[in-house]
C-alpha cells in the first residue's frame, strides 16, 4: 500500500463527523458503540474503520470487495466495524439486517455478512420478501436454525439495527455506503483513497 505523504490530501476525503476519542470512538458515541458489531478488532485500537451498510444496496455490493481489500490488507491494524443502515425503499434490506445479526448471534456475523454481498444479485430489488432465502443461507452455515428462527423474529434483535440507523441519521447519514474513519466521514470509496486515508491515521 502507498503511504500518503500530505496529510492535506487525507484531510480532504473527510468531512467532520464529531470529535472523535483516542481508539476511533466518537464522543457522542454515534460512529461506533462498544456493542457494534466488528468483523475484525485491531490489538492497539488506534484506527478504527465503520460502514453504515444496506446489504440490498447495489453500491454497497460494489464496494464490499473493496473493504475486503483493506482488510486483508490492514485488519491486524486496523478495527473494522460494520453498522446496519436498511434503506425503506428496499423490500428486503431490513430482512437481510436481521438475518445478518441473527447469525451474528450465534458466532457466524462474517459468514452471513459475506453470503448477503456474495449472492446480492440473486435476491436485490426484487419486490417479494425473501426470508425463505436467508433462512437458507442460515442452514447452509450450519446454524442451529431453531435459534436463528427465533432471533430473526424477535424485537430483540431488530433493536442493535435500529440503534445503528439513529445513529447513523444523526449523523447525517442519508444513503449507503457511508464510511467513517476515526469519528469522520470519508467522501471517496476508491481503493487507492481508503488506502491513503487508512495509512494516514495509521501513521499518525
Amino acid at each position: 500500500m502507498t503511504a500518503l505523504v500530505a496529510i492535506g490530501t487525507y484531510q480532504a476525503l473527510l468531512r467532520p463527523a464529531g470529535l472523535a476519542k483516542p481508539g476511533g470512538v466518537a464522543v457522542d458515541g454515534l460512529t461506533v458503540r462498544d456493542s457494534s458489531r466488528r468483523l475484525s478488532v485491531a490489538p492497539d485500537g488506534k484506527v478504527t474503520f465503520v460502514a453504515f451498510l444496506d446489504f440490498e444496496c447495489e453500491v454497497c455490493g460494489e464496494v464490499y470487495p473493496v473493504v475486503e481489500q483493506l482488510r486483508a490488507g490492514y485488519g491486524d491494524r486496523v478495527t473494522f466495524v460494520v453498522r446496519y443502515f436498511p434503506l425503506e425503499g428496499h423490500v428486503n434490506a431490513q430482512r437481510a439486517a436481521r438475518a445478518v445479526e441473527a447469525a451474528a448471534q450465534q458466532g457466524q456475523l462474517e459468514a452471513m455478512y459475506r453470503r448477503m454481498f456474495q449472492t446480492q444479485p440473486e435476491w436485490a430489488e426484487q419486490q417479494e420478501p425473501k426470508d425463505e432465502l436467508f433462512r437458507r443461507y442460515a442452514a447452509d452455515l450450519g446454524l442451529d436454525m431453531d435459534r436463528w428462527d427465533a432471533a430473526y423474529a424477535a424485537d430483540s434483535t431488530w433493536e442493535p439495527i435500529q440503534a445503528d440507523i439513529d445513529d447513523g441519521l444523526a449523523l447525517g447519514v442519508t444513503a449507503t455506503p457511508a464510511l467513517f474513519l476515526n469519528g469522520d466521514e470519508l467522501e471517496s470509496t476508491s481503493l487507492l483513497d481508503l488506502s491513503r486515508a487508512l495509512d494516514q491515521a495509521l501513521a499518525r
